[in-house]
């Protein structure tokens, strides 16, 4: 198993269909939510997508947005998931801490946004995540604004 962070023109063809096929079988097919799952934004050149692979399969992956593309001035964490599979192994914990890395590394100093589905808040929360708005709709599913404000510190002379 190995983790790669790739943008969306180093994908090849097997990967993106695997990364979509995962997609889509949590946030269409799981979840009962018919929405276009292609929305433009893993084509900015800015965007990367983190993916633990296994023989060829997605296990885990997630999509780091450069600001605003979904948050006004800040960089946004989506689209986490992990197969059934590979649920209960921890691998969300480690999924969202690599996000976190590689937002952190491409646009320091900005704190970091995601739009977390509700039942997923406590998770969010321990990773540093604090709710940021009421409850609202986002695709039919209850979800929350959150966000992990990056440490702001003097820089060392």
């Amino acid at each position: 198993m190995e983790w790669d962070i790739v943008r969306f023109n180093d994908l090849d063809t097997y990967t993106l269909y695997a990364l979509l096929q995962l997609r889509v079988d949590v946030f269409v097919v799981e979840q009962n939510c018919p929405y276009p799952e292609l929305d433009d934004k893993d084509l900015n050149p800015e965007t990367r997508h983190i993916m633990l692979k296994k023989a060829g399969k997605i296990l885990a992956y997630a999509r780091i947005l450069p600001p605003d593309v979904s948050f006004a001035g800040a960089p946004g964490v989506g689209r986490v998931c992990v197969a059934q599979t590979a649920r209960r192994l921890g691998l969300g914990e480690v999924l969202v801490a690599k996000a976190i890395a590689t937002a952190k590394e491409g646009w320091p100093g900005l704190d970091i946004h995601i739009s977390a589905q509700c039942y997923l808040q406590r998770f969010y929360e321990s990773m540093g995540f604090v709710s940021a708005s009421e409850p609202y709709l986002e695709d039919d599913i209850p979800h929350l604004k959150m966000i992990l404000t990056v440490n702001h510190l003097p820089e060392q002379s």
